[in-house]
């Protein structure tokens, strides 16, 4: 399972799209080489974003119950792009893409296929987005790793399973991750941090209900992790909105 999440690979790629360098078609080839079958026409939605003068496509990680980074939506659009935990959207005319992913095949031989959902958007305005500042996003991911680490440590959890350290670290190099060659160094620093974190989360997730903790410590356990998790996609999704900005040529990171 690739530690980025599609629709950060897919806001960058399409963001090259909208600008008219490179066929909508091959930016949705580039930002899914781990997917066997994609299904919802996302192509032509780029097309569609590009003739109405969109230059950026950015992206958000919500959950239930926390729509951070989303623009306003219908209730069908935000309620799919929070269980999905991801989407992509254009600020201009408004539009969100929202990706569902599914595993088919045997054991051992299993597929990945997505399917793009088109849902209506407001409008972002443009200074709302050119706010994020990347040391603002690190220092907050910085706190929150300590402060995580503290709450940890207080009830004896480590967050590693017995997963192997190679397998982890080949989730997070970077170049497997199938970016956009222009993509900001800066930013793509951030993201690998936060995607490391996210990686670290996951597995500390997995943990939470073992036997290995009393219920108390567990459920302090899952509590912190889960915020950790929170910051972390924060600091992933505004990296990404970044990169996407210089991408597009509004501003350097």
């Amino acid at each position: 399972m690739p530690a980025l999440p599609l629709s950060v690979r897919f806001a960058l790629w399409a963001t090259v799209a909208v600008r008219g360098e490179m066929d909508p078609d091959d930016a949705v080839v580039a930002a899914h080489p781990d997917v066997d079958d994609i299904t919802g026409e996302p192509a032509g939605r780029l097309e569609l974003w590009r003739d109405f003068g969109e230059s950026a496509v950015l992206v958000a990680l919500p959950r239930p119950g926390d729509l951070t980074g989303m623009p306003r939506a219908e209730l069908a659009g935000s309620g799919a792009a929070a269980t999905s935990g991801e989407c992509v959207f254009v600020p201009g005319v408004g539009g969100l893409l929202v990706p569902t992913l599914t595993t088919f095949g045997p054991e051992g031989d299993e597929g990945t296929s997505v399917d793009w959902a088109a849902y209506d958007s407001e409008p972002v305005p443009r200074h709302r987005l050119e706010s994020l500042s990347l040391r603002e996003l690190d220092h907050e991911l910085a706190e929150a790793v300590r402060d995580g680490s503290a709450a940890l440590e207080a009830v004896d959890g480590r967050p590693w399973s017995a997963q192997p350290r190679e397998q982890t670290e080949r989730r997070l190099e970077t170049r497997t991750w199938g970016v956009p060659r222009a993509t900001s160094t800066r930013a793509l620093r951030l993201m690998l941090m936060s995607a490391r974190v996210g990686v670290i989360v996951d597995e500390g997730l997995r943990l939470a209900a073992t036997p290995s903790l009393d219920i108390h410590s567990s459920g302090r356990r899952e509590v912190g992790l889960r915020s950790l998790q929170t910051v972390a996609d924060r600091a992933l999704a505004g990296a990404t909105n970044l990169a996407v900005m210089e991408l597009a040529d509004w501003r350097p990171v």
